[in-house]
């Protein structure tokens, strides 16, 4: 009895040896930054944004926020964050970014940039880059990211007329509005291929009224003369039917139908 009480004193014993040694052989993690500038934290960032290092950009950026809340470094970095978010594929944080960035710092300078910068996140969503191998019209998609894009640039020429991205916000909002408009129109022509005639009218009802001067307006114009046809209301499809030929004078879908040639034009890869 005494020789296993012996034994298992000298287990224990071996045991607490064990974990001091092993402890006394873990180093301490040392910051390599420990003690720099906010100057020279973000000088560093920049360098590695430049090379596309973006996750140790972020860590940077991150540790100005982090030491040095107040002042300039700290109102830069979190643009920048918002910048690296979007360029390494993480949209959700770079939106996540930009909301900080806007209610921490209304009055800012950069404001016309976080809006454009937040108009482009949702412009070209991850899925949008997919169609240039699925040969998806880009109107096909779910408009919602399409919409709040929209939303975003136009707030952007609105607040800020005479910004250095106003220009190209414009050429970006031409674009969305087309796209969106003929979302509206594949989903009234969805609706009128399964017989629900007036959710069809609806929908093509709503590109006539909203949106102005886009080309989709014909099908649309069509889609309603179609239902009105098929519903029976004669007297608001041959209305119909004159606002076309007014606007439409040559149109071919009185011969052509419901099957243009599939269009795979793609504008997101223009800019």
């Amino acid at each position: 009895m005494a020789n296993v009480q012996r034994s298992a004193k000298a287990l224990a014993t071996l045991c607490v040896v064990l974990v001091i040694a092993g402890c006394g052989a873990t180093k301490p993690t040392v910051d390599p930054t420990a003690g720099w500038t906010a100057e020279k934290l973000y000088q560093d960032a920049r360098e590695e944004m430049n090379a596309g290092n973006w996750k140790a950009a972020r860590t940077r950026l991150e540790a100005i926020e982090a030491r040095y809340p107040f002042g300039t470094y700290a109102q830069q970095a979190l643009i920048d964050q918002a910048y690296i978010n979007w360029k390494d594929e993480e949209p959700e944080q770079a939106l996540a970014a930009i909301d900080r960035f806007q209610k921490q710092y209304p009055n800012h300078p950069g404001s016309d940039y976080m809006l454009y910068l937040k108009g482009l996140i949702t412009f070209t969503p991850p899925s949008a880059m997919l169609t240039r191998f699925t040969q998806q019209d880009p109107s096909e998609r779910d408009p919602q990211g399409l919409r709040e894009s929209y939303e975003s640039f136009n707030e952007l020429i609105n607040l800020y007329p005479e910004s250095r991205y106003a220009a190209d916000a414009k050429q970006r909002i031409t674009w969305l509005v087309s796209t969106i408009a003929e979302n509206e129109v594949h989903v009234a022509e969805y609706y009128y291929t399964r017989g629900a005639y007036v959710a069809s009218i609806n929908r093509a009802q709503r590109v006539i009224t909203d949106f102005h001067g886009v080309a989709i307006a014909e099908k649309a114009l069509y889609l309603m003369y179609l239902s009105y046809d098929a519903l029976g209301e004669t007297a608001l499809r041959d209305d119909t039917k004159r606002i076309m030929d007014e606007n439409f004078p040559d149109s071919i879908l009185w011969k052509q139908g419901l099957k243009p040639p599939r269009n795979y034009w793609n504008p997101i890869n223009w800019f």
